[in-house]
């Protein structure tokens, strides 16, 4: 195994992301943040790479924020203290604005941030004894810069709930408030992401990006009339496209389009 604390495996077309700081629980700095946000950037570039899975090496997917990171943050003034949770809403924006499928993979704990990381995954599939909590009140914090992502994933009544009692939640309750999209034995999970990745492949890879934009774009504007004007110009600019041909002419011919595997 690499010594990087965060590094990239290539399987094909498939991009494995982990956190590698398996002896504190995938705990992260900002080194992490720095160096994770700079490959998240390089995946979203690189047109191999059809498929991101996010998981963290050793028993635990990530118990968020760094003891000795946190000690330092404690000494910052405020403007430093911006200036370090900027770079932890630009790691959490650019992976929940990926352009490729993120598939989050979550063994053991995830805690506060580790929350957020799964919040901006696509789908997730965790193991029946995950367990998860949004803790940062116990510390006198908030969960202020995953807030977006989470609130989003789970919606504003489990949030009040769960951001103001930090309290310890399991994989069927994630799964029922949307933070998790599968649960399943751990000795099963990478085989319940190979069966995920497969539909993905299936999929046009400028379709899949188009799609994740229209949600964002359809579930946070409140006109009308600007979500039918865009979702109209999507659809013929789709048909037209050299995807959208290709799909298509595979569909009416009963062939295979180009991108599948």
């Amino acid at each position: 195994m690499t010594n990087q604390e965060v590094f990239v495996e290539t399987k094909g077309t498939i991009a494995y992301l982990w956190l590698n700081r398996p002896e504190i629980s995938n705990a992260f700095n900002d080194e992490l943040i720095k160096e994770m946000t700079n490959l998240l950037n390089e995946l979203d570039t690189d047109d191999r790479i059809r498929v991101v899975v996010l998981g963290g090496k050793g028993k635990h997917f990530c118990a968020g924020a760094d003891m000795n990171w946190m000690r330092s943050m404690a000494a910052y003034s405020e403007a430093e203290n911006q200036a370090d949770a900027k770079k932890l809403a630009n790691l959490l924006a650019t992976l929940n604005s990926l352009s490729k499928p993120v598939i989050g993979r979550c063994q053991g704990a995830a805690f506060g941030g580790g929350v957020g990381l799964l919040a901006c995954c696509d789908m997730v599939v965790a193991s029946d004894t995950s367990i998860f909590s949004l803790s940062e009140v116990r510390l006198g914090l908030t969960p202020a810069t995953i807030s977006p992502y989470v609130i989003e994933a789970i919606g504003p009544r489990q949030s009040r709930r769960y951001f103001l009692t930090a309290e310890r939640f399991d994989s069927n309750v994630a799964c029922d408030m949307g933070l998790v999209s599968e649960v399943t034995s751990e000795d099963q999970i990478d085989e319940r992401i190979d069966f995920l990745i497969k539909q993905l492949l299936a999929g046009g890879p400028v379709a899949q990006s188009d799609a994740k934009v229209l949600i964002q774009r359809v579930s946070s504007d409140v006109d009308i009339d600007s979500r039918t004007a865009y979702t109209v110009d999507l659809i013929a600019r789709q048909r037209i496209s050299s995807e959208g041909q290709n799909g298509l002419s595979a569909f009416l011919n009963k062939n295979k389009p180009g991108w599948s595997s």
